[in-house]
């Protein structure tokens, strides 16, 4: 299996160029239990499937240009689900890195975790190290793997790493904490996507996605393939980020921005 090369050039069901593509993009991949109670099956084969529509969705992140993703693939939430189902998705996730790597490593995907990793088995910790330290030079595309992740607790963690610092009350910014953030060398998301219908964050990248424009669709994670990932990206071109400012504040930067390029060419 190649992630991309090969599966771009055989794909007949060639997409109109995107105007607009997204440097960051985040998904919540929603929906697997639903998925398979849909079709008579345990929950285990949608969470197996939604592994395999992940292959998917990099390769066509890749395709597209996006050059940053970030899955949400185990909250610190999760771990209130029913044990067998929590050991279920532990062992998929070391599946995934055994199976995995050395083809993502060849394709130029850095792999980096964001999250905690107290409390997670030894060995399956000790994988997920090794794969972004093996993958850490990689350029083509970066996932974040946010494993036994939330946004309070990332939050939490970076004023308790802020006060340990001995940084003063008043010396504190937006930037400072953000520095402390797991993605503090990275830009904030520019599309959350949220498959399965749910319209709400769930405790995912709540600081870094103040302004990031949110997408959502009744479509379930294991049936989000390229074409659906297409339209969300379609989506993301036709709105305009204003980040505070005036529908005339844009016009006129946009205005400025065509005459100085016109200068320069």
């Amino acid at each position: 299996m190649t992630f991309f090369t090969t599966e771009i050039r055989r794909d007949p069901l060639a997409l109109p160029p995107l105007d607009k593509v997204p440097e960051h993009v985040a998904i919540i991949m929603d929906g697997n239990g639903r998925w398979a109670r849909h079709r008579g099956l345990p929950r285990s084969a949608g969470h197996r499937q939604g592994t395999e529509n992940l292959r998917r969705i990099i390769r066509a992140a890749a395709e597209f240009g996006v050059r940053i993703v970030t899955i949400y693939a185990f909250s610190t939430e999760n771990w209130a689900r029913p044990r067998r189902e929590v050991m279920l998705l532990m062992r998929i996730l070391e599946m995934v890195i055994d199976r995995e790597l050395q083809e993502l490593d060849e394709e130029g995907v850095q792999i980096r975790h964001i999250g905690e990793l107290d409390g997670i088995e030894e060995r399956l910790a000790r994988k997920v190290i090794e794969a972004c330290e093996f993958t850490r030079d990689n350029q083509r595309l970066i996932l974040n793997v946010a494993f036994n992740y939330g946004g309070r607790d990332e939050i939490v963690h970076a004023v308790q790493n802020i006060v340990r610092d001995g940084i003063a009350a008043e010396a504190i910014t937006e930037a400072t904490i953000n520095n402390y953030m797991y993605t503090s060398d990275l830009p904030d998301p520019d599309l959350i996507i949220r498959t399965s219908g749910e319209s709400r964050l769930s405790n995912f990248l709540i600081w870094q996605g103040a302004y990031s424009e949110i997408y959502t669709t009744e479509t379930y994670w294991p049936d989000f393939g390229r074409s659906a990932f297409y339209e969300a990206l379609v989506e993301y071109g036709n709105r305009r980020r204003r980040f505070g400012k005036t529908d005339d504040q844009i016009n006129g930067e946009q205005m400025k921005a065509t005459r100085v390029k016109e200068r320069t060419i």
